[in-house]
């Protein structure tokens, strides 16, 4: 007979290890490249030690001259906090009563319900990897609160079912506060909702940010936090560590987005790191861009297998990756082993006292279990790294 203690088993040993290895390996092709540890995880921190520059002590001399003076290696400290990652699934008591007497039931049952939360997981897993940790998840261009829909810059991070926190002046509108996605209008770029509040008004447009539920300013700290424009990485003041920051460049009117460029940015990048990017990620317009410069040439497309078989083109001899969540216009040229996916541990269920992981929601004949992780993504060399913003 099917109980709630063959449900929690099932979730233990059957679905665990299962969930884990996608959700390592299979949300993107370069998330699922970086390496993962728990060393540099000192309590809910991670704080990593990164050497700068060369140690200067070094030098010739005369045969019975003085030693080159001594000159030790400069450190700084990266610090960030462990971020909480977590997906929850809900199975009524009614549905689990239903198929306590046919295993093949209860199977599609549990099954189904990891499927859920495995594609919605994936999806807010690379939509991080690519944010910049503050949760944003675009532009607001307009409102309209008689359809109960807003415009936005970029659909890509929206999908239907997703629950929306709105924020006015970086204040959570209580009245805003899990808004679900009900359709979204890629075509003309429209987020359509359940509902809006008195405040949400044409007036407020500029004032309005929208996040995932609970998520403002706790997301992992993404490549959008990597190149983006904050004082701070890491915690270390930018302008402080010039010569540590990412390169960055933007086309002009008077440069062809061509091989040659593209080649003398991998080329200043790897002068002033030691090292080369491993992989070109492309928005779609540096992505067609980039195609149609290669589609000119007279000989085949080069290929090549990325982590987890994605085959992908290359060009001079890198990689190229195109990503729906990749900031608009840019190619984005990385170095995947100078990061690391820092954790306390890997995926668990979250557990009670008791260690059962299915806990009744107060009130209602529902049973939940919450998949968590606590980790956060380090670029331990941001010199390697480096963004072209196109035209």
């Amino acid at each position: 007979m099917i109980t709630l203690t063959t449900a929690q088993n099932a979730l233990k040993t059957v679905y665990l290890d299962a969930l884990s290895a996608q959700l390592n390996t299979q949300v993107d092709p370069i998330f699922s490249a970086i390496k993962q540890s728990s060393t540099d995880v000192y309590g809910r921190n991670i704080i990593k030690l990164i050497p700068f520059g060369i140690n200067g002590g070094v030098g010739t001399g005369t045969e019975d001259g003085a030693l080159p003076a001594s000159c030790e290696t400069h450190y700084v400290n990266f610090v960030t906090t462990l971020k909480n990652l977590y997906g929850t699934i809900e199975i009524t008591d009614k549905a689990i009563r239903a198929s306590s007497n046919d295993e093949g039931a209860f199977v599609n049952l549990l099954g189904a319900e990891m499927d859920a939360l495995l594609e919605s997981s994936k999806f807010n897993l690379a939509r991080m990897f690519y944010g910049d940790g503050t949760g944003t998840l675009s532009t607001i261009t307009a409102i309209d609160a008689s359809k109960k829909t807003i415009k936005v810059e970029n659909t890509a991070p929206f999908m239907e079912g997703l629950l929306l926190d709105f924020y006015i002046s970086d204040v959570l509108d209580p009245d805003m506060q899990s808004v679900l996605v009900t359709q979204v209008d890629r075509v003309n770029k429209e987020i359509y909702l359940d509902k809006v509040s008195a405040s949400f008004t044409t007036s407020n447009v500029s004032n309005y940010k929208c996040c995932v539920q609970g998520s403002k300013d706790r997301e992992l700290t993404g490549l959008g936090a990597l190149f983006g424009d904050s004082e701070t990485l890491y915690g270390v003041i930018r302008e402080n560590y010039k010569s540590l920051m990412p390169y960055i460049k933007s086309q002009t009117s008077g440069t062809t987005f061509d091989e040659e460029f593209i080649q003398k940015c991998l080329d200043d990048i790897e002068l002033r790191s030691g090292y080369q990017p491993n992989v070109l990620l492309c928005s779609s317009e540096a992505y067609y861009a980039i195609i149609n410069l290669i589609a000119s040439y007279s000989k085949n497309i080069d290929a090549t297998n990325l982590f987890g078989g994605v085959t992908s083109a290359t060009l001079t001899g890198i990689p190229v990756v195109r990503n729906k969540f990749a900031k608009t216009k840019t190619l984005q040229m990385l170095n995947t082993e100078m990061f690391n996916l820092h954790q306390l541990c890997d995926w668990e269920w979250l557990a009670n006292n008791d260690g059962s992981i299915l806990r009744q929601k107060e009130g209602y004949p529902t049973f939940s279990a919450t998949l968590v992780k606590y980790a956060d993504l380090v670029c331990n060399r941001p010199n390697a790294q480096g963004m072209i913003t196109l035209l």
